[in-house]
């Protein structure tokens, strides 16, 4: 009987050319079906196999209740923790990190490791004499951008801070995204550049983080900061294409700006047009400064940051001037 079934079976599905698929399953099914109850037969009665038979229902009837009540167990664990905040991906949750006295590790935008002591023995008075004809125009063009903030923000130190750090920490990004482009088209190793640039970048965006503490800017202040950061990253990027030797001088003379801006809000604060409020904690943690640091702390090692960038951004066009490619000079990595 079960030989006709199959012979059955096969002949349609021949002719069918395979278009009744679940036809055919289902008769294959019936095929199995007459097997198992020829083997209950032999093994004997039919009582073995309709027991067998029926505890299959039951076994999925009984994972189907135990999925419905993990179901019902994950729903009412989302309910009771609807104000919690996600912090694992997959099962990656970040471990506890605690600071060296013990107390919990407070920020997510950067780690101990990332933090250091900044080096205020830095010469702040130096300066890159221009001589080429690239070096003066790119010197003119920062003197003149100078004037303008300076006409703007005037003795609002603070602010003319803040928006000073939106504009410093385009450059290192915009240079470092497009050697770590070139990199990839070349098939070379950038000789650390890629790195160092990108630590500036993120150097300057921790200083807008604590200037923002400092200081709360208002809805046109804000606005100011969208409209000169779209077109300068535009400028930026299209300018070190052209010539990254030109971009780098620039970049140094911006910082030469930044270092003398920073000396000025030091002598406002000595003097005491600026009050020295606590610094910040995230300035704290950052530079590793003590517990009762100041403003005037903050600004000290904020303006050695830019003197090192200053001289980072000098080196890098000095070796370009010299028809050589940065990957083959030594980048000055790990300075802060």
């Amino acid at each position: 009987m079960t030989f006709i079934v199959l012979a059955r079976s096969t002949a349609r599905a021949l002719f069918s050319g395979g278009r009744s698929y679940h036809r055919q399953f289902s008769t294959a099914a019936i095929a199995r079906h007459l097997e198992n109850v020829e083997a209950t037969h032999h093994h004997g009665g039919s009582f073995y196999y309709w027991r067998k038979m029926s505890s299959l229902p039951e076994i999925k009837d009984q994972h189907h209740n135990s999925s419905e009540e993990k179901k019902n167990e994950d729903t009412t664990t989302t309910n009771n923790n609807n104000n919690s905040v996600v912090s694992s991906y997959w099962g990656i949750t970040r471990p506890k990190i605690q600071r060296e006295d013990g107390t919990e590790w407070p920020w997510n935008c950067f780690m101990p490791w990332d933090t250091y002591r900044a080096d205020v023995s830095i010469d702040v008075n130096k300066h890159h004499v221009p001589k080429t004809f690239t070096d003066k125009v790119a010197f003119r063009s920062v003197k003149f951008l100078r004037v303008l903030s300076d006409l703007y923000f005037k003795e609002r130190y603070g602010c003319h801070a803040m928006m000073l750090e939106t504009i410093a920490a385009v450059p290192g990004m915009v240079g470092g995204m497009l050697l770590h482009l070139k990199s990839l088209r070349k098939f070379q190793h950038s000789g650390g550049w890629i790195k160092a640039l990108l630590e500036e970048a993120e150097n300057e965006r921790m200083h807008l983080m604590t200037m923002v503490e400092l200081v709360k800017p208002s809805w046109h202040e804000r606005l100011l900061v969208i409209t000169a950061q779209g077109v300068f990253f535009n400028f930026f990027f299209v300018f070190y294409l052209v010539s990254p030797k030109a971009a780098h001088r620039f970049v140094g003379y911006l910082e030469e700006e930044a270092v003398i801006s920073y000396t000025q809000h030091l002598d406002a604060i000595v003097s005491g047009k600026v009050e020295n409020v606590p610094a910040p904690a995230i300035a704290i943690d950052y530079w590793r400064l003590p517990k009762d640091a100041t403003l005037k702390d903050v600004v000290t090692v904020i303006r050695a940051d830019e003197a090192h960038h200053r001289d980072v951004n000098h080196f890098a066009s000095d070796i370009h001037h010299q028809g050589k490619e940065l990957k083959e000079a030594p980048a000055p990595i790990g300075y802060h």
